[in-house]
């Protein structure tokens, strides 16, 4: 549904290249990053993050993939950085005004809604209905359809982060949108990844010295230490890997760029608007 890092693509007041590529009609807008979950068979969808292009992101889900009559059947919430969860603002008073939709949130997330304007209004006046989660504990959203969060290592400065493994009846998909390194992780990413068909994975910078700050304050694993990490790996392992937040400055986000030629020639991939898996 969306592969940019929270400020989108183009960011804004950018004057370099990468953002002027837009602007010259070379490159296309991005969606910030978001996965959609679809059950043809139930008729139920779901968004994995409320971002702040949620309005077009469910009217996708819903030309393209089902009209059930409702905007979304719930939102399962990563963190509280501003590309993951204030798109809720449209399910209120001043927009849809919505009706106990469910957002899934974990407990510190699930406090911060609820004890922070304007988002404790969303609860207040049941245009959400929060639903409690825990770390590792799965939660069966259908009868083919399982959804469990992961605690991650990240900037919690008003909630923990979480990633989330999402099983269907025949596959499974890992998604992490954000995280500070892979080795601060309690878990393999290696055998995580070995362990799903599909896996989403946080690649915010492509390399350090991409930004004129220090990127020690802003820690993401970079694409080429997540290559490096997975350099001795089979294809079949690589190829179930989807980078996906990319930064403006990323230039793997760009179109076509022979940086990105060189990690999918690796069997890495790059996750674009419209992908659609099977689970």
């Amino acid at each position: 549904m969306g592969t940019a890092q929270d400020a989108g693509y183009p960011q804004i007041n950018c004057e370099k290249q990468c953002c002027n590529a837009y602007y010259e009609g070379t490159e296309k807008k991005k969606l910030i990053s978001c996965i959609g979950l679809v059950d043809i068979k139930t008729k139920q969808k779901w968004l994995f993050d409320a971002t702040p292009d949620i309005c077009e992101q469910t009217q996708i889900l819903k030309e393209q993939h089902l009209d059930n009559q409702k905007v979304i059947d719930g939102v399962f919430l990563t963190h509280a950085h501003i590309g993951h969860y204030t798109g809720l603002m449209n399910f209120g008073r001043e927009a849809l005004g919505g009706n106990a939709i469910p957002v899934y949130a974990m407990p510190k997330m699930k406090t911060f809604i609820e004890t922070n304007g304007p988002w404790s209004q969303l609860v207040q006046l049941n245009n959400i209905e929060l639903k409690p989660l825990k770390n590792d504990s799965t939660l069966r959203i259908n009868k083919a359809l399982k959804v469990t969060p992961m605690l991650v290592p990240h900037r919690d400065e008003y909630s923990e982060t979480v990633g989330y493994k999402i099983e269907g009846k025949n596959k499974k998909a890992l998604f992490i949108p954000d995280i500070d390194k892979w080795q601060k992780w309690n878990r393999n990413i290696i055998e995580e990844v070995k362990k799903v068909d599909y896996a989403f994975v946080d690649a915010s910078f492509f390399r350090d010295g991409e930004l004129d700050r220090d990127m020690s304050k802003i820690p993401h694993p970079f694409t080429t230490e997540t290559t490096t990490l997975f350099e001795n790996e089979t294809l079949e392992t690589k190829n179930k890997i989807h980078f996906i937040h990319f930064n403006h400055t990323n230039p793997t986000l760009q179109e076509k760029h022979h940086l990105k030629d060189s990690i999918q020639n690796l069997g890495f991939r790059f996750a674009k608007e419209g992908d659609n898996f099977d689970l």
